[in-house]
């Protein structure tokens, strides 16, 4: 494995948990700055065709919730020369507020990733989200 290789590899891993945290930190200009400006994708409700899109419908959810966690675990990244894909789980928790703040709601699910490299940087083209299953009151 080359050091070129590694370095790939670890650069959308850390770009992978800087979008995972943007989401639970509401940070929608970080999760912005990580795709690419034409990015798609499928996040269990038909196709996303924008970066707004795809900002807009993860807001929705969250924007609605209190404290959030998305862990990430079991990472497969595959490189090729300026594009790359990803495979790993995600384990969401989003807790209620205000009226609902005893509500919560889980998910498991794996998230599938397609890369391109721009300006020296990884940024996320294309996210499809598999559902694996839920638990729990807020929708």
């Amino acid at each position: 494995m080359t050091l070129a290789l590694l370095l790939a590899e670890r650069e959308i891993a850390r770009a992978l948990v800087c979008f995972a945290r943007a989401m639970d930190e509401r940070d929608w200009d970080a999760l912005l700055a990580i795709l690419t400006v034409d990015a798609t994708g499928e996040l269990g409700e038909g196709p996303l065709s924008s970066p707004a899109e795809i900002v807009g419908t993860i807001r929705r959810y969250l924007d609605a919730c209190g404290a959030t966690q998305h862990l990430l675990g079991n990472l497969l990244i595959e490189v090729d020369g300026d594009r790359a894909t990803s495979r790993c789980y995600v384990s969401d928790m989003h807790l209620g507020q205000g009226e609902s703040a005893d509500q919560t709601f889980a998910t498991l699910g794996d998230y599938h990733d397609s890369w391109v490299k721009v300006n020296g940087y990884w940024r996320l083209a294309h996210r499809t989200k598999q559902a694996l299953g839920h638990i729990g009151s807020l929708r």
